[in-house]
C-alpha cells in the first residue's frame, strides 16, 4: 500500500468524527454526553474483538487501558460536552491544537525533529482554525472550549503513545481498535450510570445517530486512524485531524444554518493550506521508532 493511500484512508477517520457535533446537537438526547460516548465506544469494542477473536496478552493489558482511557475514556465526555456547550464548526475548530501538542510530544518522546516546514504548518493550521473561532458570529462558552482543548490534549498523548508502544505482532488493526473501544467504554461505564443515567427516550433518530456515531464514528474510524498513526510520522495523522473542523464547518453551515463570515473563510482557507502542505512536508519527516512492532530491546512481554 502506497503512502498516498494510507494517508487517504486515515483522513476518512477525522472526516467522520467532522459529523458528531452535528449528530450530537441534531439527533442525540441533550445532556447526556457519557452516554453517548459510552454507545459510541464499547459496543463497537465488543464487535471488534469479536471479530478479531483477539484479547490483550502481558504488558498490552494495562497498556490498551491506558491508551482506551487518553482516546476513549477521556476523549468522548470532552467531545460530547463540547458540543453540547459550542456551535458545530467551533466545538471542532478547537481540534486545531492538536498538530501543536503532537509536534511537541513527538520531539520530546519520540525523538522526531522539528522540521520548519512541519511546524509552519502546524502553526498556519492552529491560527487558521483560531480564526473559525473567534469569527464575529461565534458564541464561545468557556466551558465549551475548555472542554474541547481536553479532549484533544488527551488524544494528542494518545497518538503519540500509540506510535511509541506500536502494535503486537499478530495483532490486526480492527482488534487493536477494539483493545482500546472496551476499555475506554468500560471506563465510562460507571461514571455514565452514577453521574448521567439513560436518556428517557431514545426516538428513531437518537437510534440512528447512536448508530453512525458507533461503526463510522467508532470501529471504522478507529481502525483507520490507528493503523495511519503507526505507518505515517505522528504529524501526519496529527495535521489530518484538521479535516474534523473543516466537515463540521461545512455541515454546520449547510445543515445547520450556522453563520459563516469572512474571517471564518479566510481561517478556513489557512487550515486547509495548512494540512495539503503539511502532508507534502510530513513526507520528508524520518520516524525513529518502528511503524507496527517495537524493536527487541522495547518489545512488551508476552
Amino acid at each position: 500500500m502506497n503512502r498516498l493511500t494510507i494517508v487517504l484512508l486515515t483522513a476518512l477517520a477525522p472526516i467522520a468524527w467532522g459529523t458528531t457535533y452535528l449528530v450530537t446537537t441534531e439527533l442525540l438526547p441533550a445532556g447526556h454526553p457519557l452516554f453517548a460516548g459510552l454507545l459510541r465506544s464499547l459496543p463497537a469494542g465488543l464487535l471488534a474483538v469479536a471479530i478479531s477473536r483477539q484479547l490483550p496478552h502481558g504488558a498490552w493489558w494495562w497498556k490498551s487501558v491506558v491508551l482506551g482511557a487518553l482516546n476513549i475514556g477521556a476523549f468522548f465526555p470532552l467531545l460530547f460536552l463540547a458540543a453540547e456547550r459550542l456551535p458545530g464548526g467551533v466545538a471542532a475548530a478547537v481540534a486545531g491544537a492538536q498538530p501543536l501538542i503532537v509536534l511537541a510530544l513527538g520531539a520530546l518522546v519520540l525523538q522526531e525533529r522539528i522540521r520548519p516546514t512541519t511546524a509552519a504548518a502546524a502553526v498556519a493550521g492552529a491560527g487558521g482554525v483560531a480564526l473559525v473561532v473567534l469569527g464575529p458570529a461565534a458564541e464561545l462558552d468557556l466551558w465549551g472550549i475548555l472542554a474541547a482543548l481536553g479532549g484533544v490534549s488527551a488524544t494528542g498523548i494518545g497518538m503519540i503513545l500509540t506510535k511509541r508502544w506500536g502494535r503486537p505482532s499478530g495483532v490486526g488493526p480492527v482488534g487493536y481498535a477494539g483493545w482500546q473501544l472496551t476499555a475506554g467504554g468500560l471506563l465510562l461505564l460507571p461514571v455514565t450510570l452514577l453521574v448521567e443515567g439513560v436518556p428517557a427516550t431514545i426516538d428513531g433518530g437518537a437510534a440512528l445517530g447512536y448508530l453512525w456515531l458507533g461503526t463510522a464514528g467508532g470501529i471504522v474510524a478507529y481502525t483507520l486512524w490507528f493503523r495511519g498513526i503507526q505507518q505515517l510520522p505522528v504529524i501526519a495523522p496529527g495535521l489530518l485531524a484538521l479535516l474534523s473542523p473543516i466537515v463540521a464547518t461545512v455541515l454546520g453551515t449547510l445543515v445547520a444554518g450556522e453563520a459563516f463570515t469572512p474571517i471564518q473563510a479566510v481561517g478556513f482557507t489557512i487550515t486547509l493550506a495548512a494540512l495539503v502542505l503539511g502532508q507534502v512536508f510530513a513526507r520528508q519527516a524520518r520516524t525513529t521508532v518502528p511503524p507496527v512492532e517495537p524493536t527487541a530491546a522495547l518489545a512488551p512481554q508476552r
